[in-house]
């Protein structure tokens, strides 16, 4: 498989190591110093496009390939207030993209196990949840697309928690969710439940990148030759 990455970070790298060793070739490499190279004719080289970028560009570049007829894994945060934009795009250009705020397959499992815990704590109106998300200092989303994954998850199970809130709150209705950026730190989010008798608690912790970017290239092994939207949930057929 040829593939395109948009954004050569060191996810870009992390990505680009994965992919090889796996047999696949990157016919494409577009990053803030060569973004003139993102043409029709070099995306046209690609059958899949990875792009993680930041909020800034990750619009414009998704909608770019899909417009070019090239489907697309993003793993970019940020940027979702564009989605409607997005899925019409697609709709028009009977395009594909996967998105996912987070591409480890530790973290979708995560987001099961966050969803069904949820469901269980709902009667119990005793306990409080909270959110702490732990990452480095060149994070440049606060919360992480991960940690609001997980709490919409929490709002649509749990009926006395109406919002989340990136801040210290006193509204019993409002789920807290605290951020840190320490370095070194590749990625920790935990959920907590607590209680005046005791205290539940859910841990996901990233050791490395490469998590990430194994996810991250088998969703473009899924979305070659595809059309729609997706998600790591049809990826890894949760």
């Amino acid at each position: 498989m040829k593939i395109a990455l948009i954004g050569y970070g060191k996810m870009g790298n992390a990505i680009e190591e994965v992919a090889v060793a796996k047999g696949h070739e990157i016919v494409l490499k577009i990053d803030v110093q060569n973004a003139h190279e993102f043409t029709k004719e070099n995306i046209a080289k690609a059958d899949v496009a990875i792009e993680f970028t930041g909020p800034h560009s990750a619009y414009e570049n998704v909608k770019k390939c899909i417009e070019l007829g090239v489907p697309v894994v993003s793993g970019s945060t940020g940027w979702l207030d564009n989605w409607n934009e997005i899925e019409a795009a697609c709709t028009a250009h009977n395009g594909c993209l996967v998105y996912s705020s987070n591409y480890s397959i530790g973290v979708n499992l995560f987001f099961e196990v966050n969803k069904q815990l949820a469901k269980l704590m709902e009667p119990y109106n005793e306990y409080d949840v909270t959110m702490v998300e732990l990452h480095h200092t060149e994070k440049k989303d606060a919360p992480s697309g991960t940690a609001i994954s997980l709490a919409e998850q929490i709002l649509a199970n749990i009926g006395r928690k109406n919002q989340w809130v990136n801040a210290p709150s006193l509204t019993p209705s409002d789920l807290v969710i605290t951020s840190e950026r320490i370095d070194p730190a590749p990625g920790t989010h935990t959920v907590t439940y607590s209680s005046p008798i005791d205290t539940i608690e859910i841990v996901h912790t990233a050791h490395t990148r490469k998590g990430f970017a194994s996810g991250a290239v088998l969703a473009a092994e899924f979305a070659n030759k595809k059309n729609g939207i997706f998600t790591m949930k049809e990826v890894l057929g949760l």
